[in-house]
């Protein structure tokens, strides 16, 4: 045998091999331990069509981006006002982008106004009274706040869905402030959409025991405890006069885990602050004991502990009437931070696990019918020369099957339209072959000569044909979204791998198959 056949076939045989080993772990569900020590393991990955799951559309608030960075602000200015015995009137966001601060004498305006330019620079700062200024940010600041919530709010929720333990989701951003999410495989959508737009921002503050829901003193605000009664099955409002002023914030929190007490194995969850959030927390506690710390969670209180002593070592908890799954998702949102901004769903869609089994029985029912089709057709058409496209065909749909799961690719619903595209242009460019070939045998030329002239001929149309629809999936991948993206990849792969097979791997067929022998007639 020629050392050209030689080659041909060994280059044949070992991606075929390849093939098949990166293809099994998608056909058995168990493989011995050996193999997942030393050959490829993963199968490949079903989109969210097949699979089941949820799809969301979030649209972030960026304009409570805005006000909140003012509510911080106005939070630090009446600790630092405090601390400088600046008597504080009222210090509060009034609308989009205006934060009113109003001081008790116009003596301390100057100061107020030196504090405000000094240490938030960004902002702009208008004198509206002698003793009240409005502060906003500019446009270009305005812009920076928006585009960093959007991209906050992608990397937080990335990191809740990551530790929810969802497998290959996609969160891509969509437009100035959207974001699209897909979840395959999730069983619980309400638990899910609960995780992500959980807003989660945690504050530390004190409860003003002096103080009446009936007659609210300035500096104060009222917040309520949600309290479920198992004999009622009815969930009470407790409400709390508290100080407007933020003690700690969750930012601090380096860790959240689930515990549950000795007494009840009830479920609560223990923070572990770092070093900065740790020492501010014992000099709070320090400062106020036998006084109540409200824990607030999305300005609700979820519990308000007397402070018996000074805490040191940077730990706390949250204690409330939790399942063990609420206090598993609290413990995810508070690991992974709060969101800069709230979400509002604009669109939810769910694909239950059995419309996901049907939609692959009916993928499979397609590609096999119309796989199917295709061989018997070129066997009746080409007889014997039908035969090499029909091993070259196969060969084909194990290789793009193989090379989805190597590289971990997604395949979707419109990806198997992908595949009996592909299974489609992989036939003609055979029957391009073959044709090129009859018309080599017409003119009287020997079989190894119309082989030859023929895959000569056909192949520059056949690499002009491919060529285009590569760049048109290239495209389709680069501006398309979600499933479009799914039909872009198995076009790609395929069309690569038909080139090849239809090109390589059948000419090494007829070549072997002519090797050290002479025909006088070729089956085509």
């Amino acid at each position: 045998m020629r050392t050209r056949v030689k080659t041909r076939l060994i280059i044949v045989f070992i991606v075929l091999i390849g093939a098949l080993v990166s293809v099994t772990p998608s056909l058995t569900g168990s493989l011995p331990g050996w193999w997942t020590k030393l050959l490829p393991s993963k199968a490949v990955q079903l989109g969210l069509d097949l699979m089941g799951g949820m799809e969301l559309l979030l649209e972030v608030q960026t304009d409570e981006a805005v006000n909140n960075s003012l509510t911080r602000m106005a939070s630090d200015l009446k600790t630092t006002f405090k601390s400088k015995k600046i008597r504080l009137k009222r210090a509060e966001t009034t609308g989009f982008n205006r934060l009113v601060v109003e001081v008790g004498r116009d003596k301390y305006r100057d100061e107020a106004m030196t504090i405000l330019r000094g240490e938030f620079p960004d902002a702009l700062v208008t004198e509206e009274s002698e003793t009240k200024v409005i502060v906003s940010y500019p446009e270009s600041e305005i812009l920076r706040l928006r585009e960093n919530a959007v991209v906050q709010a992608i990397e937080t929720i990335r990191s809740r869905v990551d530790e929810f333990g969802v497998t290959e989701p996609t969160i891509l951003r969509q437009g100035e402030n959207r974001i699209l999410i897909q979840l395959p495989g999730v069983k619980d959508p309400q638990r899910a959409i609960t995780l992500v737009k959980r807003t989660a921002v945690l504050k530390f503050m004190l409860v003003d025991e002096g103080a009446s829901t009936d007659a609210v003193p300035p500096g104060d605000v009222v917040l309520y405890s949600q309290d479920y009664d198992s004999a009622t099955r009815q969930t009470q409002r407790t409400p709390y006069v508290v100080e407007d002023r933020i003690l700690l914030t969750g930012d601090t929190i380096k860790d959240a885990r689930v515990r549950y007490d000795s007494q009840y194995g009830q479920p609560y969850v223990s923070l572990t602050f770092d070093s900065v959030g740790a020492r501010i927390f014992e000099q709070i506690t320090g400062d106020h004991v036998k006084e109540r710390l409200a824990i607030v969670l999305d300005d609700s209180i979820y519990s308000a502990p007397v402070i018996q002593e000074r805490i040191s070592g940077g730990q706390a908890s949250i204690s409330g009437t939790f399942t063990p799954d609420e206090a598993t998702d609290l413990a995810i949102v508070l690991r992974a931070g709060s969101l800069p901004a709230p979400v509002k769903i604009l669109q939810k869609w769910t694909v239950s696990p059995s419309l996901g089994s049907d939609s692959i029985r009916k993928g499979l029912t397609s590609i096999v019918f119309g796989f199917s089709l295709v061989i018997v057709f070129m066997v009746f058409y080409f007889r014997l020369s039908g035969l090499v496209a029909n091993i070259a065909l196969i060969m084909n749909l194990i290789i793009i099957m193989a090379v989805l799961a190597l590289f971990q690719a997604t395949l979707t619903l419109p990806g198997i339209a992908g595949i009996v595209l592909t299974i489609g242009m992989a036939v003609d460019a055979n029957v391009l072959i073959f044709e090129r070939i009859k018309e080599e045998l017409r003119t009287g030329k020997t079989v190894r000569a119309a082989i030859d002239g023929g895959y000569g001929k056909a192949l520059l149309t056949i690499v002009d044909a491919n060529v285009t629809t590569l760049i048109a999936a290239l495209v389709l991948f680069q501006f398309g979204t979600g499933q479009v993206k799914g039909f872009a990849v198995t076009l790609s792969i395929g069309v690569i791998t038909s080139m090849f097979t239809a090109i390589f791997v059948s000419r090494a067929i007829f070549e072997a198959w002519l090797d050290n022998r002479t025909l006088d007639e070729l089956s085509i």
